[in-house]
């Protein structure tokens, strides 16, 4: 995926800790360049891939904030196919839910418009840019489950649940009745904030510090 830099699996994990400060000590960008991404889906069947059944994403709802969490956008989606899963038990949708939403390609305009010459924020952002159908510039994306110092001070060599990293590095839970796309995004702007100087940092160096995104997601990255 040569659209992202090179990355240093050595980043310094010694500035990564629990912040609880609303500014980074050294700012690299303005606070404006910044938009947090986060969705919910249901499924809409299974395909098989190499003998293992697969279920296929929808997107439900896309949730963005700004750099302080206010709310850019936060929708429901309109279903494009019939759903086979709702996931009501992790996100409290029924067909109900969806009665007036806009549709997939309306919501897709306004994310697009406001994602453009941005910088995003989330956890798994290739979860977010399939299933909406959009591209990004692959060094716009600062991607929490790929960051490397994070996974380094948990000591873990996998990719570390959303709920987890805002756990260990912040005190807080989420998540705790619902999946909700709108907290989600404010976690990964609060969470990003208290790792902005070594994230940018790292960057600024020539050094990328997170992994790459699972090479069957390349075509989501510019």
């Amino acid at each position: 995926m040569s659209s992202f830099p090179r990355a240093n699996s050595q980043a310094s994990t010694s500035a990564v800790r629990y912040i609880d400060a609303s500014e980074p000590s050294r700012r690299y960008f303005p606070a404006h360049s910044y938009v947090a991404v986060s969705q919910l889906h249901v499924y809409m069947g299974t395909v098989r891939i190499q003998d293992t059944l697969k279920q296929i994403p929808m997107v439900a709802r896309v949730s963005l904030t700004d750099y302080r969490g206010r709310i850019l956008l936060d929708t429901l989606v309109r279903p494009t196919h019939q759903v086979e899963s709702y996931r009501t038990e992790e996100t409290g949708f029924s067909p109900s839910t969806f009665m007036g939403a806009p549709t997939l390609q309306e919501v897709q305009t306004r994310v697009s418009s406001i994602i453009r010459d941005k910088i995003i924020v989330g956890h798994r952002l290739w979860d977010f840019l399939s299933v909406l159908g959009l591209t990004h510039p692959a060094i716009a994306t600062r991607d929490l489950a790929l960051f490397l110092p994070m996974r380094q001070k948990l000591k873990s060599r996998t990719i570390v649940e959303l709920p987890m990293l805002v756990n260990f590095f912040m005190g807080r839970n989420i998540g705790l009745q619902y999946e909700d796309s709108l907290e989600t995004a404010r976690a990964v702007i609060d969470l990003f904030r208290s790792c902005e100087d070594v994230f940018e940092g790292c960057i600024r160096s020539g050094e990328w510090p997170c992994e790459l995104p699972p090479s069957s997601y390349a075509e989501y990255f510019t």
